[in-house]
């Protein structure tokens, strides 16, 4: 399989929101009060453009997933910290699972964080249930960092997001 990874265009926010979205709906990923605000936000493509790098996985012109590359200090980011890169709302689409595109779309996000000057980390959150997106961080040389880990909404005790890095 050719997977082709580059930013994504405006003509295919919407169908890489609608993918996102699905993702974590099917994924039971919404399930804790937010589901309605977080939803448009997966969806919300061009404002995440605006201010960060939108990629997208793609195969014979078919979008297969996307993520947003928040370089260090940038307005997307929500646990970076200076000199760090931070990965955000990866997805891909349920047909295309297991075929590379997640893989390939963070291995995309570290080279990027690698071309960034100062740039010494790449950082993500995940949910605790996210097993397939852990096993692909870790096959990159991510490390969780409990210390790191926080949650998004403290007034839902129980949403805890797990904190992975990568040194470069």
């Amino acid at each position: 399989m050719d997977i082709l990874i580059r930013q994504a265009e405006p003509g295919e926010y919407e169908t890489l929101g609608e993918i996102t979205a699905q993702a974590y709906v099917q994924d039971g990923l919404l399930a804790f009060g937010e589901s309605d605000w977080y939803l448009a936000e997966l969806k919300d493509v061009a404002k995440r453009a605006a201010a960060a790098e939108v990629l997208v996985a793609t195969e014979n012109d078919t979008i297969l997933g996307g993520v947003t590359f928040v370089p260090a200090g940038g307005p997307m980011a929500d646990i970076a910290r200076p000199s760090e890169a931070e990965i955000r709302m990866l997805a891909v689409a349920h047909e295309a699972r297991g075929r590379g595109a997640g893989e390939a779309l963070v291995r995309a996000c570290v080279d990027r964080a690698r071309a960034t000057d100062g740039c010494v980390r790449v950082v993500l959150s995940t949910q605790r249930t996210m097993h397939a997106a852990h096993r692909i961080y870790e096959r990159l040389g991510f490390v969780r960092v409990p210390e790191r880990d926080w949650n998004p909404i403290p007034e839902l005790d129980d949403i805890t997001l797990l904190t992975y890095e990568l040194t470069l």
